[in-house]
């Protein structure tokens, strides 16, 4: 079975920019940005995460469209994502989301999860499959709450985002 694969990564020491402020969608989450370029993605061949990929003018870390994944198959893909949240007393909640055309009107939120803070760091690891189709971009979103359900200012200083697509799917 052949497998294609883009994994994206963003942190704040290598790409010293500091912490990845949250700033919130209309839906109360925010979609994770990542560089582009040679030395700033684990592994892109595919050019699934290229700044000319879904619109006429190239895209610009950080805007919100390099928080996208274009899958460049069709197939059954595997996403996986790691998130580190900043040191921050505020947030008693983290929640995490895999979405479908996240800046599109057919926005698909396939799989949300939250989490409670702990009592060390709050490095986070998440991991979702679902049928992925090129011209449909994937995105990963996140939210940081406060006492009942408030969003609340938080930041992140690490994140990767990976798409693993399994091109041969069989079918009866």
């Amino acid at each position: 079975m052949s497998v294609v694969v883009c994994s994206l990564l963003w942190d704040a020491e290598k790409h010293g920019a500091g912490t990845q402020k949250i700033s919130y969608d209309s839906d109360g989450y925010h979609l994770v940005r990542f560089p582009y370029g040679a030395g700033d993605e684990s592994y892109d061949p595919w050019k699934m995460h290229d700044p000319a990929n879904g619109g006429g003018t190239p895209s610009a870390f950080p805007d919100a469209r390099s928080g996208l994944i274009w899958p460049s198959h069709e197939g059954w893909g595997l996403l996986s994502a790691m998130v580190f949240w900043a040191a921050d007393d505020r947030p008693n909640e983290y929640r995490a989301r895999f979405v479908r055309d996240p800046l599109g009107p057919g926005y698909d939120s396939t799989a949300t999860t939250d989490t409670w803070k702990t009592g060390g760091g709050q490095y986070k690891t998440y991991l979702w499959q679902m049928f992925v189709h090129p011209g449909t971009p994937v995105g990963l979103k996140i939210s940081a709450r406060g006492p009942g359900d408030a969003k609340v200012p938080a930041a992140i200083t690490h994140a990767q985002f990976k798409l693993a697509i399994h091109t041969e799917v069989l079918r009866p």
